[in-house]
């Protein structure tokens, strides 16, 4: 007994050390990880992958695709520069604190997967089955206008988010049953049930300031910058071409060891085009300051001009262990003829990704073959025992084979010759009903098999999708694609309102509420989610709160697995193809650290050169 007590002290006192205490169950930290590892204690300093020397000041020009006619990111009224593809990933913008930084599926921790430490709040305290958890707001926290940030602007921020946000706050909070303030710095969340998740999910929520938005209507689409509260503060706009983000000098959290060496420009301007040759054509001639390259033609061909070749500008592959985004050509399934497995999956076949490296790409990617690429989450083959036994209560509702079928998608030589493929898409096709009538499939009503592939305006985009069409048309499919203006492009896919699209998701390291968000059914039919496939089915629901709920990381992982497999074997889209480097040229005029960032691109660690 002697011995049992003295062990129990020298554990409490190895947690005082590392900032975590725990007592009757409880846990109180300085920061949060779904599965516990925190790799800084309480009194870290900086991280690790910045220079807390950088100095302050100089300005960054960047690139922004297409436009926006809102600066209020929280509504799905209108658009705004966040809702601009690639603007986010600078991780540069951010203008309203959340309790807890790292945590946001944008501005991920660049060495550390799935933590996130005190911003505002300065610790947090949670149960070991995180039924709630309890956050103590900083005495120095403040909105730019010097106004305290304070338990009730917190649950402000729930409420409203919930009530009046963009859909997909009302869907991350379905789980949050109360949020109650405690006492004016302490703020207490209830939850539905046990997630691991839900404490990074409200730790990552925007803090609105309450006192501002009393006065102003919420649900407006406006260009008149809202009072906020992080290190940058909008300083000028003008209406889809360009806005300004300025550092805010006295901003109230710039000494914490979360900010030291970070968000070093004194500006940070974003140029917008709606044409990106256009745009890339304007970096060359010094219009903004760093061009991060999507297209590996353009990364191959693009860069032999005066200024890349004398040494002004600068290019680099920059190696990173991030999870990539599925890019991927999304089959609406609310609809036909894609509301039916073998049309998604014979379309799926006559993707020649090989064709398609070969000749457009210069071999620089690799095949998407995961909806969770380039993580610990791609489903094995065959299943394994555990998986099976995960899925038990649906042997009866399992496809014969599910199990050891082969969800990988074809591997072909590369010549363009793909006989087999086309072989096998036709007789899926034929199963469906379609038959050939001339030179077309039709179904047995005589309606042809036709789709459009919807996406904003982008030119690069056709090259890509014309081999794909080339194969289509000639087992009998008419496929086509359109383009549309940015803000029509948001307003079909809020609404669902496509046949196929093409889209991007983000996936972090430890994927949480965005799974809802992604493949649930509840939310297939909401207006702005991005379950862009309609993804409706009992099996997928079931994983995806398996893998929420999950109390230790095996379970979890096994969770993510299972899914991916279901998500494969339905054949829910075409899944494109990604790279494990960033690809970015930028102007001679800054410094950075020494070291890739494993988990970001780190543009925020930045500085001008003295």
């Amino acid at each position: 007994m002697i011995f049992a007590k003295r062990s129990k002290t020298i554990l409490v006192l190895t947690g005082l050390l590392l900032g975590v205490a725990c007592h009757a169950g409880v846990t109180r930290s300085h920061g949060y990880h779904p599965f516990g590892h925190l790799k800084y204690p309480a009194d870290f300093s900086h991280f690790d992958y910045v220079n807390p020397d950088a100095p302050k000041g100089g300005s960054i020009r960047l690139y922004g695709n297409g436009t926006f006619d809102s600066l209020n990111p929280y509504i799905l009224k209108g658009r705004s520069p966040a809702d601009t593809p690639g603007i986010q990933m600078y991780g540069v913008t951010e203008i309203a604190d959340s309790l807890l930084m790292g945590s946001q599926s944008h501005n991920p921790l660049g060495d550390e997967a799935g933590a996130a430490y005190g911003l505002i709040a300065d610790w947090i305290e949670y149960p070991e089955d995180r039924r709630w958890c309890t956050f103590h707001i900083r005495d120095e926290a403040r909105f730019h206008d010097g106004h305290p940030i304070r338990a009730e602007d917190v649950v402000f921020s729930v409420e409203t988010l919930r009530s009046k946000g963009h859909p997909e706050y009302a869907l991350k909070l379905a789980d949050v049953t109360s949020v109650q303030a405690l006492d004016e710095q302490t703020v207490k969340f209830t939850f539905s049930e046990a997630r691991r998740d839900l404490p990074l999910l409200v730790g990552a929520l925007p803090i609105l300031p309450r006192h501002y938005w009393k006065e102003h209507d919420f649900e407006q689409a406006s260009l008149t910058p809202p009072l906020s509260s992080g290190p940058y503060r909008v300083a000028a706009v003008e209406p889809g071409q360009q806005v300004v983000f300025e550092r805010v000098e006295d901003y109230w959290a710039k000494d914490l060891p979360v900010n030291r060496g970070r968000y070093n420009f004194d500006r940070v301007e974003f140029e917008f085009y709606r044409d990106a040759d256009v745009g890339f054509e304007a970096f060359k001639s010094g219009g903004y300051d760093l061009h991060y390259t999507y297209s590996s033609k353009r990364w191959a061909t693009g860069f032999d001009f005066a200024a890349m070749n004398d040494g002004r500008v600068k290019r680099a592959e920059i190696p990173h262990r991030m999870p990539r985004p599925v890019q991927a050509l999304f089959f609406n399934t609310r609809q036909a003829p894609f509301n039916d497995r073998n049309v998604r999956k014979a379309a799926g076949l006559l993707f020649d990704f090989e064709w398609s490296n070969r000749n457009l790409f210069a071999n620089a990617y690799t095949r998407t073959v995961s909806w969770f690429p380039n993580s610990p989450y791609m489903a094995p083959l065959p299943a394994s025992p555990e998986e099976r036994a995960l899925l038990k209560e649906f042997t009866g509702q399992l496809p014969e084979g599910y199990f050891s079928a082969d969800i990988t998608p074809p591997v072909n030589d590369g010549s363009g010759q793909i006989r087999d493929r086309m072989r096998e898409a036709l007789g899926l096709l034929k199963q469906s009903g379609w038959k050939t009538q001339g030179n077309t499939l039709v179904n047995q009503d005589g309606k042809p098999l036709r789709f459009t592939v919807l996406n904003y305006h982008n030119p690069g985009i056709y090259r890509i999708l014309a081999p794909w069409f080339r194969n289509l048309e000639r087992l009998g499919i008419e496929a086509d694609y359109r383009e549309v203006e940015p803000a029509a492009y948001k307003e079909r896919l809020d609404n669902f309102d496509y046949d196929v699209v093409l889209f991007v998701l983000p996936v972090r390291d430890y994927p949480g509420p965005e799974l809802k968000d992604y493949f649930l059914s509840d939310s297939a039919d909401v207006p702005g989610s991005r379950n862009l496939a309609g993804i409706d089915h009992p099996v997928v629901d079931f994983l995806v709160k398996q893998a929420l709920a999950a109390d230790n990381e095996n379970d979890y992982v096994l969770a993510l697995q299972s899914l991916d497999r279901m998500l494969r074997y339905q054949h829910y889209g075409v899944l494109n193809y990604h790279i494990r480097h960033h690809r970015i040229a930028w102007w001679d005029k800054f410094a950075r650290p020494p070291e890739p960032i494993p988990y970001g691109l780190g543009l925020d660690t930045w500085w001008v050169k003295q």
